[in-house]
């Protein structure tokens, strides 16, 4: 069975991302982005909700056609526009980019997506990873921690009634002082009490 993997950058601070959404601080090279590639090359679908779909639809669909382009940056674009996706949105009626539209996560069709053929499911977005995890449909946590203190922002992990106990698998340092801390959940939830 595959598995479902959550993965995000956050700042050594525990930020997701800017107070205006921004992400500009990642530190993320030619190293880095051809990590993502080589693992996400095998996936089978991205997961995500409409705010990261849309982020993500806004550049990579066309990435590959500027000349500025690296190599990685070329590669993922291919990557993501053959990528199954799933969005969850209770307000978009249609889209593109080979992606499926989900009103709301249903815990019986997500485990039967996880139970169908291919490689790995990856959840991008931290609205929709809290609710993956409330249901207890995360694996696997990837977390690259990037080397800057941006003060304030959104948190990468918001509040939540259960405890999710995790057991380090995999740690990787990159040029950039880039930190992956990859977690498999290693016990069941626990609800605090």
């Amino acid at each position: 069975m595959r598995k479902i993997i959550f993965s995000l950058s956050v700042s050594l601070d525990g930020f997701f991302e800017g107070p205006d959404g921004e992400i500009d601080w990642h530190v993320v090279d030619d190293e880095l982005h051809q990590h993502f590639n080589s693992w996400l090359a095998g996936a089978g679908g991205f997961l995500t909700g409409r705010r990261t779909h849309s982020l993500m639809a806004g550049f990579w669909p066309t990435a590959d056609r500027d000349p500025a382009s690296t190599g990685p940056v070329v590669e993922f674009a291919g990557i993501w526009r053959d990528m199954p996706k799933v969005v969850y949105s209770r307000t978009w009626e249609s889209t593109d980019w080979n992606t499926t539209i989900a009103r709301e996560v249903v815990v019986d069709e997500v485990l039967a997506l996880k139970a169908s053929p291919g490689g790995n499911l990856v959840v991008g977005g931290p609205d929709l990873a809290s609710t993956f995890r409330r249901h207890g449909l995360i694996d696997e946590y990837r977390v690259y921690v990037h080397p800057v203190l941006i003060g304030r922002g959104r948190p990468a992990f918001g509040p939540e009634d259960r405890r999710t106990d995790l057991d380090l698998i995999e740690t990787r340092t990159f040029g950039t002082g880039v930190v992956l801390l990859r977690y498999r959940v290693g016990g069941r939830l626990l609800s605090r009490g």
